[in-house]
């Protein structure tokens, strides 16, 4: 039976929509890009296409394809769309990877697989890395396997089978190596990664032209969401499928692309209309969620970017309250300041769960947690652990809690190969037996055994510098800060080290979250003191069963979210845009995170607050903040300046922050870290002025004048 050709003028699906989300459905045919901006209906776009195409009979439901990012987006328009045809439809439909798996066990045997392959998780990749690493007599420590792992990943995001790379330098110069003995493993094992159900759907299309024939022609209709997330070989698969009916929509929003650190490139969705050349090119700018203030300030904001392809959203809603700008001393005035404005917000009968509060790293949940805790305000952390369950965190409260107290078995198994220190089943069996034959902890079987000469040779050796660490840390508890301590015990004990080695892209969240619980560890008159407000903590949190709680996540966890009341705290030089951004990728990172801007911006439909510290405390150092450029791009008429501790805090004038780019990204303005050399005289807050007598990295020999010779780190004193 044939299809019928003809489009009814006035169908009913069309009536809800405004003019530009009907010009995107009515554009059945040939290559359409919908610009789709924060709250404009992307969604009932994509969805109400696919009903049109059905009820018109432009194609069946087997000849079209609907990828997305997330099987929950998949399921949300699979609903809606059964609820528009009054049925289930049989689209190919779901995610990237679900397609891919889809596709790729139908043609396994191409590949040198069988239909029944595994997909293996990140546990089992890294195992295969590492074992292969072993058989190549390559040191871990030297390369570690999650970097290895990291970079075939990347390589996978580009389109790149082991044949086609070129950099030879990758992974100390073993990288091409490893990735071409890592496919071949994974073929004998009848196994795949995640990175391959995307290449191996590649290597069929390309080596394959009746497959790709097959698949090119089967699908007449190709539509994808969220296309400024595409990596590289996503774009290519996606390309290839298109080109034989030409008819793709893509929906996306290059202001929203913020994922490079995971494979995005924003340029696939940039050079749209390069690649196809009769191209149609929608803007949904009309926005359903956010108020007139709201929305000029992400429309100014985002403007400073040079990458993309314009658009400005607009809302039909005429009255708005303006954005609170909040100018405070540091962040623990911040935190309490945002405490207070929920909790009048929740007296003025507004709920918990339509507040958010969105920060650039992980690190500042902890004040905010620390202070609805101390309030009674339930919370729940999205997308992530909450501060103190974190695992570095826990795994550096097990190293305190071992200092505190050498009874406390639990946390002294915890930390005791953590970084690995060779011990293995058979040790811990032996430690686990002894401390049950004597009647002691295990910290006390550890040294039992060491001075019996039970334990001995490496492992002796190991376990010994181990424990003597111990002694050492626990003796300076009555010298130095409890700070300065757990700053000694990170470093000393390796194992900042072990997160600094790891390449994964948690790796410097996890250092950063370090960094954090020193720094709280400041607010506390001893280690006892610390343990038990930890405790206290984590049971209050166990023991919450509130379904009304106000949300905390980072801005990369908010996307696609919404919330009455937004607040947007640590928008400083440095936190927001994260120096780390800057200092990797320049102007590139710096668009990248004035879109992470925009995108919390835009969470907020109805309140919006922004607010900055002048002050951060690192470690036991007061540090001057500066605010945020993305500030100055507000315009001022859009903000409302509330008073408080930095009570006429000027705003920076966007002209300035233009002219200072170029030296921020160069690093200029950066303060110079002091060069410490002997017999520089310096000054320590709890032990005084003194001169240093030598100097072994970061580490400092130092003769107080009145507290005598003392060992410290760097960052704990000021030049004089």
């Amino acid at each position: 039976m044939e299809l019928q050709e003809t489009i009814e003028t006035e169908h009913p699906l069309l009536s809800p929509l405004n003019p530009e989300q009907r010009a995107a459905v009515e554009a059945t045919d040939g290559p359409v890009l919908v610009l789709a901006g924060a709250g404009t209906g992307k969604t009932r776009v994509l969805t109400t296409r696919i009903a049109y195409i059905l009820m018109n009979k432009k194609a069946w439901p087997g000849e079209i394809l609907a990828v997305t990012f997330t099987n929950k987006a998949s399921r949300e328009m699979q609903d809606r769309i059964t609820q528009m045809m009054g049925g289930s439809q049989a689209l190919w439909m779901g995610t990237f990877h679900s397609i891919g798996a889809r596709i790729v066990r139908r043609h396994a045997e191409k590949l040198g697989l069988t239909s029944s392959f595994t997909i293996l998780d990140a546990d089992d990749q890294l195992r295969l890395i590492k074992a292969i690493l072993g058989e190549k007599n390559i040191d871990e420590k030297s390369l570690p396997p999650k970097l290895v792992l990291s970079i075939i990943q990347s390589w996978k995001d580009q389109g790149l089978t082991p044949e086609k790379i070129t950099d030879m330098q990758a992974a100390s110069g073993h990288g091409a190596e490893i990735y071409k003995l890592y496919q071949a493993r994974l073929r004998q094992l009848n196994a795949v990664d995640f990175g391959d159900l995307i290449l191996h759907m590649l290597t069929l299309f390309t080596g394959h032209q009746e497959i790709l024939e097959e698949y090119a022609k089967r699908f007449k209709y190709i539509l994808v969401d969220e296309y400024q997330d595409t990596n590289v070989a996503q774009y290519l698969w996606l390309r290839l499928l298109a080109s034989y009916h030409q008819n793709i929509c893509c929906v996306g929003d290059d202001d929203q692309s913020i994922y490079s650190w995971r494979g995005a490139e924003v340029g696939n969705i940039l050079r749209f209309e390069r690649d196809y050349a009769d191209a149609k090119v929608v803007r949904l700018e009309c926005n359903y969620r956010s108020t007139p203030h709201i929305l000029a300030a992400a429309s100014a904001v985002i403007a400073n970017n040079r990458g993309r392809l314009g658009k400005t959203l607009w809302t039909p809603v005429k009255e708005g309250e303006k954005i609170r700008l909040k100018s405070l001393w540091d962040e623990g005035e911040e935190a309490r300041f945002v405490g207070e404005e929920v909790e009048q917000l929740q007296r003025a009968k507004n709920n918990l769960k339509d507040m958010a509060i969105l920060v650039r790293a992980g690190f500042q949940t902890r004040a905010f947690e620390e202070r609805f805790l101390t309030l009674g305000v339930p919370y729940r952390v999205i997308g992530g652990l909450r501060f103190y369950e974190r695992a570095e965190i826990r795994d550096a409260v097990a190293y305190l809690r071992v200092i505190a107290s050498t009874d406390d078995s639990l946390a002294f198994e915890r930390i005791i190969n953590i970084p690995r220190r060779g011990i293995g089943q058979a040790t811990m069996q032996q430690l686990h037996s002894t401390a049950r034959a004597l009647n002691m902890s295990l910290y006390n079987a550890t040294q039992h055994l060491l001075k019996s000469g039970e334990i001995k040779g490496k492992l002796g050796t190991s376990l010994t510098a181990f424990m003597n660490y111990c002694e050492r840390w626990r003796q300076q508890l009555g010298h130095l800060s409890l700070s300065e301590v757990t700053d000694m015990m990170l470093e000393e004990s390796g194992y900042r080290q072990m997160w600094q080695n790891e390449k994964s892209p948690e790796a410097a969240g996890r250092l950063e979250n370090l960094k954090e619980l020193t720094r709280a560890l400041g607010d506390f008159e001893s280690l006892a003191a610390f343990l038990e407000h930890v405790s206290l903590v984590t049971e209050a949190t166990n023991n919450d069963s509130h379904n009304d709680m106000v949300s905390l996540m980072t801005l990369h966890a908010a996307k696609g979210l919404e919330f009455d009341v937004i607040f947007l705290p640590g928008w400083e030089e440095g936190v927001f845009p994260h120096q780390r951004a800057i200092d990797e990728s320049g102007m590139k990172g710096l668009e990248e995170e004035r879109r992470l801007a925009y995108v919390g911006i835009t969470r907020a439909k109805k309140r919006l607050y922004i607010s900055h510290a002048a002050n951060r405390r690192i470690y036991n150092q007061w540090q001057s903040s500066i605010p945020s450029r993305f500030i100055a791009e507000i315009p001022a008429e859009n903000i409302e300046q509330l008073d408080g501790g930095m009570r006429n805090a000027a705003r920076p004038s966007a002209r300035d922050w233009q002219s200072d780019v170029a030296a921020i990204l160069s690093g200029a303005p950066t303060p110079a870290t002091p060069r410490f050399a002997i017999g520089t005289r310096i000054f320590h807050q709890k032990f005084g002025y003194g001169r240093i007598r030598a100097v072994n990295g970061n580490h400092l020999d130092i003769d107080f004048e009145k507290a005598g010779q003392k060992k410290l780190l760097a960052e704990f004193v000021k030049l004089v």
